[in-house]
């Protein structure tokens, strides 16, 4: 790992401070936030009234900026919420586990050529492990938060409740490096749409069609759909993945039509606060999968 200057980390921070982005620090050579931890919190200066995250430390103020990194050479951390911003992190295939992964930039140029448009033209930062971020202006009013896979495999986004690390930091793995001038475009409306949460449906029995699929077939896609309905925050992407494929055997014996389990699914999703994009990706990849893998009505 290249020695990075306290004094180039302090400039990194306040160059980027310049530009509107809230930051703090990251721990030296490395990605966690420096700052301490609710369970170690002292409840004295900034947390005198209650312990206070780094998404409400980071800050703009060249004065605060440079008393922090006075302490140490910390890399620097931008909050993406407060900022206005929302980053598009764009992975490699090592990043992912292997030479077999997605290639981020690449899925995500093919998302913006079925969109009809070109790669926008924006802010962008090397990373350390040889990706990109792109960085866009959030709309006014917007609040979006932080999304895996969503948009495209190997594309990833930050905004509320997410932090990237600014150019200029350095990790084990290389430096983050600025790839032009830090101008960050307007998000563009098609991709604000992709990553714009559906609005909640209104709670409701499920009513599934009894013409199509056997009983059988629809008792277990409602009785799945009732399983995603009461999945906890954090686990319902996976719980919509699990009940689609455990459903999608009676897609693969004739029992059901794919259609009947995708809108069930799909309802269950965005019901529970998945967005329309996320939904309609994961119960397609859980339904090919269990179709592919489903073995034979009497072995089963």
């Amino acid at each position: 790992m290249t020695h990075v200057p306290q004094s180039a980390l302090l400039s990194a921070a306040l160059e980027a401070a310049e530009c509107g982005w809230r930051v703090f620090p990251l721990r030296p050579g490395g990605k966690p936030p420096a700052l301490h931890g609710e369970a170690a919190c002292p409840h004295t200066g900034h947390c005198a009234a209650g312990h206070v995250k780094w998404e409400q430390r980071a800050t703009t103020d060249p004065d605060h900026i440079r008393t922090a990194w006075s302490r140490a050479p910390y890399n620097v951390g931008i909050a993406c919420g407060p900022s206005g911003l929302v980053v598009v992190d764009l992975d490699t295939p090592e990043h992912k586990g292997g030479s077999d992964a997605p290639d981020g930039a690449a899925t995500f140029a093919a998302l913006c050529e079925r969109a009809g448009h070109a790669v926008p033209t924006t802010y962008r930062v090397r990373t350390a492990s040889g990706g990109t971020h792109l960085y866009f202006t959030a709309p006014p009013g917007l609040r979006l938060g932080n999304t895996a896979g969503t948009v495209a495999d190997s594309v990833d986004t930050r905004a509320w409740g997410g932090y990237v690390v600014a150019a200029g930091s350095t990790t084990p793995a290389g430096r983050y490096g600025a790839l032009c001038a830090p101008v960050a475009a307007a998000l563009p409306s098609w991709l604000r749409t992709v990553l714009e949460p559906a609005p909640a449906r209104p709670a409701s029995p499920l009513s599934l069609p009894a013409v199509d699929g056997s009983r059988a077939a629809l008792a277990a896609l409602e009785a799945e759909c009732a399983v995603v309905a009461v999945a906890p925050e954090g686990l319902r992407n996976a719980t919509l993945n699990r009940c689609a494929f455990k459903v999608g055997r009676f897609v693969a014996w004739g029992d059901l039509p794919r259609h009947v389990a995708e809108d069930a699914f799909q309802g269950a999703g965005e019901a529970v606060g998945l967005t329309a994009a996320e939904c309609r990706t994961t119960i397609r990849s859980a339904l090919d999968s269990s179709i592919r893998k489903a073995r034979p009505r009497q072995a089963a």
